[in-house]
Formats: structure tokens, sequence, C-alpha cells
């Protein structure tokens, strides 16, 4: 009963009445040209709805007009789009059949319910009521006046009634296909994928660079050398450069979904990683064995990033303290290992969110990370496949 009450104050009500009266414009045309022919109107919307054009023009109207809250959202129960299969088409024919019914019974109720509330208030000062079915044979009296309202009332709840059918079939006729919604789906899996991506890519290389940046601060501070100060001062603005251009790159993919990702470090410049950490006072161990330069794109990418997930994360935990990296190219995959001494201050290596990154970047490449102590030391360990060297 509330929920009764309570339509005429939603303004979906209103929308979705105009929407059912819309198509008797066109039937209103038609009965002009032929007025002893009205069931023709049903056999010419066929040919219409067959226009694949007609189905997005249909959709279109019926999100702004049936269901105004879910216009423009990727989840809409109701498509805008052209028809894309003989199915859509008559899918489209189907729905404007229906659209005719709901509207005649609407347009009919419209023009007669008011009429019939209007012949109440005349009786109700004397005068006879036409020959109206529902007021044929009432006797003009002042009580008529009690019974004017309720043509109106039954006029809203065939309003509501109709609405919610002719919405309930709009989502069923002109709701996405399969096709659209696999479509839709793949889409939303791909902005979420992107998305992750981008968050590993600012962690990943902002985090390095402040990290970096207040452990060389931190170390200029204490040493009271101004050498080492210059040098610490230097490695943190070539640092911070460095995260600059990475951000920039991220906030490129950000504003422009085809930005190509060429332009993303390579394991080729992991040199600057290990300088940086060097600068950082860390003790670095490399060996990199392999044609690092034939290594694909997208692996060598995120070897880089893996990389200096893993060297920030020494920094971050244990400080300036010698540090194993092997890079190779062995048998069809890429193998980097970086590990350091495994100190037993609560401070050391964490779980977080970095290393989490660092097993998804190669689980995503069909690769699989391991990270954690291993006979005294802290290793992070990624296996990725080349799928063949180009």
């Amino acid at each position: 009963m509330r929920r009764f009450f309570a339509t005429p104050a939603r303004p979906t009500t209103y929308s979705r009445w105009l929407h059912l009266l819309i198509p008797a414009a066109m039937a209103g045309v038609w009965l002009f040209i032929s007025p002893s022919k009205p069931w023709m109107t049903f056999l010419f919307v066929i040919p219409v709805g067959l226009f694949p054009a007609m189905r997005l023009a249909e959709g279109v109207q019926a999100q702004l007009l049936l269901t105004p809250e879910q216009r423009g959202r990727p989840d809409a129960t109701i498509s805008a789009g052209p028809a894309a299969t003989w199915a859509d088409r008559w899918r489209t024919v189907v729905w404007l059949e229906v659209r005719l019914v709901l509207a005649a019974v609407t347009c009919f109720a419209t023009v007669w319910l008011p009429a019939t509330s209007v012949d109440l208030v005349r009786a109700s000062f004397g005068t006879d009521p036409s020959d109206d079915w529902l007021a044929r044979g009432v006797e003009p009296g002042w009580w008529c006046a009690l019974l004017a309202p309720l043509p109106i009332l039954l006029l809203l709840g065939l309003v509501v009634l109709c609405g919610d059918m002719a919405t309930a079939v709009a989502r069923v006729l002109l709701g996405p296909s399969p096709t659209e919604r696999m479509t839709a789906l793949e889409e939303r899996t791909e902005q979420l994928l992107e998305r992750n991506r981008i968050a590993r890519e600012l962690h990943d290389s902002i985090g390095h660079a402040l990290t970096v940046a207040v452990v060389q601060a931190g170390a200029a501070r204490t040493a009271g050398n101004p050498d080492f100060t210059a040098r610490a001062l230097a490695a943190i603005e070539e640092t911070g450069r460095n995260a600059l251009d990475d951000l920039e790159r991220v906030l490129g993919v950000l504003r422009e979904s085809d930005v190509p990702v060429s332009g993303r470090p390579t394991l080729v410049e992991a040199g600057r990683l290990l300088d940086s950490a060097r600068g950082s006072g860390a003790s670095i161990d490399a060996e990199m064995t392999g044609p690092l330069e034939l290594v694909p794109g997208p692996v060598s990418r995120e070897g880089y990033r893996i990389l200096q997930e893993s060297l920030t994360n020494v920094l971050r935990h244990a400080g300036a303290v010698p540090v194993r990296v092997r890079i190779a190219v062995v048998k069809e995959r890429l193998e980097l290992e970086v590990a350091n001494p495994l100190l037993p201050s609560p401070r050391g290596p964490g779980g977080g969110s970095g290393l989490r990154g660092v097993r998804e970047r190669a689980a995503l490449l069909g690769g699989r990370a391991v990270t954690g102590p291993d006979r005294g030391e802290w290793r992070v360990h990624a296996s990725l496949p080349l799928d063949g060297i180009r």
C-alpha cells in the first residue's frame, strides 16, 4: 500500500508514462490515413524493426525513459546498440509489437478514465453523465463527487502496471545478448587488469625511488662527510628523475588507452637499478648471462619490475647488506634471483603488496615466483617463460 501511494511521487512513473504514449503518435498518423484498418500498424512495424539501427533507437529511448537510473552504465539491463544478429532484429520486432499493445491500452485509459472523472464531477452538480459505461446509470447527486477520484486512481495503477510490464519486457527483448554480455565482461576484465598493472607500476617505481631517497638521506645525515653527502644527493636526484620518467609513462597510460608500453624500462637497463642500490650502500654482486636484449618485451619489462621490487625490499627491510643478483637466460626461460642475508632484526623482509605483486607479475606471464627465507637468506626467485627468443 505504501508503494502504491508513493508511486505518484516517483519521476520514473511519468517518464514511463511518456514512453508508453509515444507510439500513439505513429498510430495516430496511420489512423488518420486509414481509420478502418488500425491493425495495419502492427504489420508496418515488422520491416521497421528489422533495421539494425531501430534496436539502437529503441534501446536509447528505453534506457532514458524506462530505466533512467541505469543510463550510460556499462552494466545496464537494457543495451543501447544496433542489432548485430538476426535474432536481435526479431527480438526488436517483438518488442515493437508489445509496445504497441501497451501503448494502445495506456492511451485509451489516459483519455477515457479522466473523462469519466469529469462526468462524475458534473453528475455531482445534477448533470446527467454521458454514455460512458462506467458512469452509465449513475443517478446525479452530490455523492458522485466521492466517486470522481476513483478513475484517476485506476489510471495511475494502470500506468504503473503497464510501465513495469514494459520495463520487464524491454530487459528481456532489448537486454544484452550473450555476445554483448561476454564482450562487456571481457572489457571489464581488461579494465581491472590494467588498473592492477598501473597500481603495481606505481608501487614498484615510486616505492623504489622513495626507499632509495630515504636510505641515502639517512646515511648522509649520519655520515658527516661532505663528499659522501654530495654523492648521496646525486643518487637521490638521479633516482627521483628516473621515478618521474616512470610516473609520466604511467600517467600517459591513464590519459590515453592506446599509449604503447614499449617505453617502459627493460632488463637491458637493469644497470641503473644496481647502481642505485650500490649508491644506497648495498654491496651488489651481480651476474647477468645470456642475450638479455633478445628477451621478449613483456618478459623483459616485467623482469625489470621484479628486480626493482626485490632491491627495494632489501633496502627497505635489510638496509646496506650484501646482495646477490643473478639474471640468466636458460633453456627458453628467464631466471632471476635476488638474495640477501636474513637478519635477525624484527625489521626483516615483509610479505606485503610488493612481494604479492612480484608473484602476480610472474603468474600473468605463465611463470612462477618464490619469495621467502631459504638457508639463512631472504630470496626472491622468478622463473619466466620466454615462449621463444625473438
